[in-house]
């Protein structure tokens, strides 16, 4: 289920991309029609479990109805939306790779509130980190950027959204089940967003069958069932095991970026994807 899902998180990426170059479609067009259709069909899927009556009743609590707000425009909206112009600016492969930054970001925030230094295993991700993300936004040249600035600022912002998410519906998720403060959380998102940018106005968007098609999987397959997949997998793994099998995510958005799109991926830009991955196994590995 986890590898699953997470295949189609890192597919998702790519497909997006070539809905972003190819196609004429726009971040904000894409993330808003994502969220919106993902986050009802998660809630349709909440109405017809054993938990249904948490699909209204989460908005009759008044400190988890503005949690809920919160999550839905500054964490999901936020983490969608940046992951996606991120692309847009670069490719699938560096700002899925960038994103998976967050867990770094946790620990130093947690280290930041507990008024405490980072211990040496952690200290350690924080190298891995750093010489990671040089070599990939670099190639190994010191005089250039292999990617745009953009891409860059981009991918480091959707890397603190995640952040976010990791960290802020902690208590939310201790309440209420997953599937529902999820798929609420992108219905608010998405209206918000088409409130700010009304994406019904786009234009230049090229409609196809391929292009119909493409829209579909990043909407089912790499938000829907990815999701879904992910969270169910955790009735059988540990959060650690989770964590690490979905590593795969970012290497299928490498080899899909590289193999299908002909994206160029350099030797140091490879050796800073692994430095990342690194980062997410030192870091899964010392949990509890």
């Amino acid at each position: 289920m986890v590898l699953i899902g997470g295949a189609f998180w890192g597919l998702s990426g790519t497909v997006a991309q070539k809905l972003f170059v190819e196609e004429g479609f726009t971040p904000e067009f894409l993330v808003c029609l994502r969220m919106l259709v993902a986050g009802i069909l998660l809630l349709l899927i909440a109405l017809i479990g054993e938990r249904r009556e948490q699909v209204l009743g989460v908005w009759k609590d008044t400190g988890s109805r503005v949690r809920l707000i919160v999550f839905g425009i500054i964490g999901m909206l936020g983490v969608q939306y940046t992951y996606f112009v991120a692309i847009e600016e670069g490719n699938a492969a560096t700002a899925t790779l960038l994103q998976y930054l967050s867990p770094l970001l946790v620990v130093i925030y947690q280290a930041w509130v507990n008024s405490r230094m980072p211990s040496g295993r952690e200290g350690l991700a924080v190298m891995t980190a750093l010489v990671g993300t040089l070599l990939l936004v670099t190639n190994g040249s010191w005089h250039n950027l292999s990617i745009s600035t953009a891409a860059v600022v981009w991918g480091l912002l959707s890397a603190v959204g995640l952040a976010f998410n990791t960290i802020y519906p902690s208590e939310l998720q201790r309440k209420w089940d997953s599937t529902v403060i999820v798929g609420w959380a992108m219905v608010i998102g998405s209206i918000a967003l088409a409130v700010i940018n009304q994406p019904w106005n786009a234009t230049g968007m090229h409609w196809s069958w391929v292009s119909v098609a493409e829209v579909v999987f990043v909407v089912l397959f790499g938000t829907l069932i990815a999701f879904y997949l992910f969270v169910d997998s955790l009735r059988y793994l540990t959060s650690t095991e989770a964590s690490l099998l979905s590593i795969i995510e970012p290497l299928v958005a490498v080899l899909a970026s590289v193999v299908w799109l002909k994206v160029p991926f350099g030797f140091y830009e490879g050796v800073g994807a692994v430095c990342i991955l690194l980062t997410v196994t030192i870091l899964s590995l010392g949990r509890k």
